[in-house]
């Protein structure tokens, strides 16, 4: 069994190696075949999580985004693992807008049982498993049972939208529902701000990688909400092809 504190303490010191580099004036930027960037601030969270993971948790294989090259043909018997995106919102990042994270999650039978999301600008850490549920740290150190809003789909709701990747589709499907104000937040901080009840709905109609969405996943199943692909069947991870082909996070079922 993990210790989802020891899991926390992991990402609160990736998060510092981060800051390090996002405070200098050197971000070692490049472009990845993919074409989104990285820095020297991904390798460096990377480096720390994978081995501070694999000295509490041995027997727990890693993904990390940094690390993605492993073959299905391994990956396919995986009973557990760790699905890790040491910087995600490395555009945030860059921008030097604070709207960045560090993810870590537990999965299990290719659901996510448990999720660290540490946002190392403010100081702020969002944690919990649906045994338990889920938990947020202020940047004063309080700790705050999170869960999500009580509205119901015809209230007038609050929705997520995404600062980079906005669109038509994503406004379609907003224009079913009364919106009474849209959030804008990089990185897996759309998802929090469903899980901790600021916001009902968050789609995303374009494609993410599994470390992107599984600790936010876990977190927001933790608060007592939803989390499926677009077309509303279940989201699994550690599949042949490690993305996501858009998803609904919601505090209602869909």
């Amino acid at each position: 069994m993990i210790n989802i504190i020891d899991i926390t303490t992991i990402a609160e010191e990736a998060g510092k190696t981060i800051l390090e580099v996002y405070n200098s004036d050197d971000f070692g930027v490049e472009i990845k075949s993919d074409n989104s960037p990285l820095t020297k601030a991904d390798k460096a969270s990377n480096d720390i999580i994978t081995k501070r993971l694999t000295e509490l948790y041995p027997e727990i294989t890693i993904l990390s985004e940094e690390g993605k090259e492993i073959p299905y043909d391994e990956r396919k018997n995986w009973k557990q693992f760790w699905c890790v995106d040491p910087l995600d919102g490395t555009k945030e990042f860059i921008k030097r807008n604070g709207e960045f994270t560090v993810n870590i999650a537990l999965i299990k039978d290719n659901k996510p049982i448990a999720g660290v999301i540490f946002v190392p600008v403010t100081n702020e850490v969002f944690y919990g498993d649906i045994e338990n549920g889920s938990f947020k740290i202020d940047s004063k150190g309080n700790k705050i049972k999170i869960r999500v809003s009580s509205k119901s789909p015809t209230d007038e709701l609050n929705v997520v939208q995404s600062r980079s990747h906005s669109g038509d589709e994503e406004n379609q499907f907003y224009s079913k529902y009364k919106i009474k104000q849209a959030l804008s937040k990089g990185s897996s901080l759309k998802i929090c701000l469903v899980a901790e009840g600021l916001a009902e709905i968050y789609f995303r109609g374009g494609p993410t990688w599994e470390w992107d969405t599984a600790a936010g996943h876990a977190i927001l199943l933790g608060a007592g909400g939803y989390f499926v692909n677009k077309n509303k069947s279940e989201l699994v991870y550690n599949k042949e092809v490690i993305k996501n082909f858009g998803f609904i996070a919601s505090s209602f079922e869909i």
